[in-house]
């Protein structure tokens, strides 16, 4: 537990990542900058108007990409410090300055798709013959052909690149700078307050009075800007519908699909299927912590805690680096480097001070190593959360030695496969070393609490809120705070039905996520996990085959479509049945969790 939040400034070094790896300094950042507008510059001069065969193509998109990747650690180093401590006014306008700079660049590049659209269909294909590398970001850019717009609107649309992401940038700045926690009380005692605090200890925390407490504190915080936030989301769904309608798709959904590769029946299966099946196996747990820790009633904020609540070990930053190589150590040799070298040399950023983004991610990056940030709880789950990011490591780190920039990144409907898989991994090797019924249980109701939890419920409730929200903007509806409230409620109530009451302030869980600034980016979480489990189970019963076959398509990065890659690992995502047997696995965790609690307490 946290006893005060610090500066930035306050924190250990050995506890923040070095984005020297990236940018050495400030002065090398600018000139950096400085150097990739001109050259953007001179691409423009040299390509624009002149892209009218098939080895044009070829060229300009091999260029086109040397280009790109020169931005990249300047985009990466400047995002990556903001992320540390939102507060930071310096951080804040090197951001503002780098968006500006960034959408005159992409309207000196925007000529590029619209002219090689231009071209005839055949004419693109004898490029993928000349350029065999980007067949799939050919054929990819062959299927936008009936949504392009005429050049100017798209290099109109390019220079509003810092605009549209004006929405996401107020909902970063209200909820990490200007919404201040005052601390809160229980009984006689002080107890500090912020986003991360929150989510990363007073959530999890055992004690029933100091959970609810915290819990409405939290809210009656959140509450304060729901309006604000309400406005910020609603500009940015509006902003992707005027787009969608631009671009001649029917719905928004489709719009945001399409770069995902993958269609609507993937998309509402996903939704529909765990909204049905998976609810009566987690209102089933929900009973079983009911039980085990003697409440009166479950509610919304009591969803988090412990099964087992005085059984919850500690970890150090060092003995988690332990649990991580002897866990992952499946992947091979290379894998493990990969997880000294994040140890080693700071790709880590565990500290947890004031201004930090909440949650957990990692950036990842080409060219460069990935950046995983996390604020360190000490507590034992998080072995989880750390496992989860490096298992996006891990996936660029293939992806990027195998591929080209432009063929290295998957669609986000697979993106989060790689990083569940390692949280199963982790899993795996726990059990595995341990026969103790207690310690059992505190594995596999940490993987249901944290990772299945975490991904098919969570994420999937905001899928199915969001889903909610685009459908209203699709007929031509508008959002606000109690639109959004009410929606989010609706979700909740479906899911959870009788069995957990929903606290005053449940129905704020909305303004929570950024996911929601990303796209439908909430459901693939569950759909990465779907594709993971099932994976996880060859490695465990088959070995080192399903692990090379894993590792093929780690380095298959984004040059096949997500059903694709999961055909690779030996998973037909095309059918209900890795969702059904994922959910009825889910079911036989919380089984066995109903037995060992059983004989726990027979033990006694």
């Amino acid at each position: 537990m946290i006893d005060n939040i610090l500066k930035r400034k306050d924190v250990p070094v050995s506890e923040t990542w070095d984005l020297t790896d990236l940018v050495t300094n400030e002065e090398a950042y600018n000139e950096g900058v400085k150097k990739v507008f001109e050259d953007a510059k001179k691409f423009n001069l040299q390509y624009q108007g002149h892209i009218t065969d098939a080895k044009q193509v070829a060229n300009v998109i091999t260029d086109y990409e040397a280009l790109v990747e020169a931005i990249i650690p300047y985009g990466a180093f400047m995002s990556l410090d903001l992320e540390t401590d939102q507060t930071n006014d310096f951080a804040q306008m090197r951001a503002n300055n780098f968006g500006n700079i960034s959408s005159q660049i992409a309207s000196l590049v925007s000529f590029v798709d619209s002219e090689i659209l231009a071209l005839p269909t055949e004419l693109l294909e004898e490029a993928i013959q000349l350029a065999p590398n980007y067949t799939h970001y050919i054929k990819r850019l062959i299927a936008k052909k009936e949504h392009q717009l005429h050049p100017e609107a798209e290099k109109a649309l390019a220079a509003l690149g810092s605009t549209f992401d004006a929405a996401y940038g107020i909902y970063n700045t209200t909820k990490l700078v200007d919404m201040k926690f005052k601390n809160f009380t229980v009984g006689d005692k002080s107890y500090p307050l912020s986003y991360n605090l929150f989510e990363g200890d007073w959530e999890l925390e055992s004690d029933k009075n100091i959970r609810r407490e915290a819990f409405k504190a939290f809210s009656e915080k959140l509450a304060d800007y729901q309006h604000t936030t309400a406005k910020a989301y609603n500009t940015h769904v509006q902003t992707e519908k005027t787009i969608a309608n631009l671009r001649g798709y029917e719905s928004v959904i489709d719009y945001l699909l399409f770069d995902q590769e993958v269609d609507r029946d993937l998309y509402n299966r996903q939704i529909d299927v765990i909204m049905k099946e998976l609810a009566p196996h987690m209102r089933r747990y929900a009973k079983l912590l009911q039980k085990e820790h003697g409440l009166d009633k479950m509610t919304f904020a009591d969803l988090k805690i412990s099964l087992d609540p005085d059984y919850e070990p500690s970890i150090t930053i060092p003995e988690s680096r332990d649990y991580m190589k002897k866990a992952l150590g499946v992947m091979g040799e290379d894998y493990v480097k990969m997880i000294d070298s994040a140890f080693e040399d700071r790709w880590i950023d565990f500290a947890n001070n004031e201004g930090k983004s909440t949650g957990a991610f990692c950036s990842s990056p080409y060219g460069s190593h990935s950046y995983i940030l996390i604020s360190w709880t000490q507590r034992m789950n998080e072995v989880f959360v750390l496992a989860h990011e490096l298992g996006h490591a891990g996936h660029f780190k293939n992806a990027h030695k195998h591929q080209s920039y432009f063929n290295s990144e998957s669609s986000t409907y697979f993106v989060e496969s790689p990083s569940t898989m390692n949280e199963m991994l982790m899993a795996n090797y726990l059990l595995k070393n341990s026969n103790d019924p207690r310690f059992k249980r505190w594995v596999i109701s940490t993987i249901v609490a944290r990772t299945y939890y975490h991904n098919f419920v969570t994420h999937l409730l905001e899928a199915a809120y969001q889903r909610k929200v685009y459908e209203l903007v699709d007929a031509g509806e508008s959002v606000n705070a109690t639109i959004l409230n009410d929606l989010k409620r609706s979700v909740l109530e479906e899911f959870w039905g009788d069995d957990v009451e929903l606290n005053k302030g449940a129905e704020l869980t909305w303004m929570r996520q950024p996911h929601y600034y990303m796209g439908l980016y909430p459901y693939t979480y569950s759909a990465g996990l779907t594709i993971s489990t099932q994976v996880s189970q060859r490695i465990l019963h088959e070995g080192q085959p399903a692990v090379d076959d894993w590792l093929k398509v780690l380095q298959a990065g984004g040059t096949k479509s997500p059903v694709e890659l999961a055909q690779m690992a030996g998973v037909d995502i095309t059918t209900d049945k890795p969702l059904q047997d994922t959910i009825a696995f889910i079911g036989s965790l919380i089984d066995q969790l109903e037995a060992l609690t059983e004989e726990i307490h027979q033990a006694k």
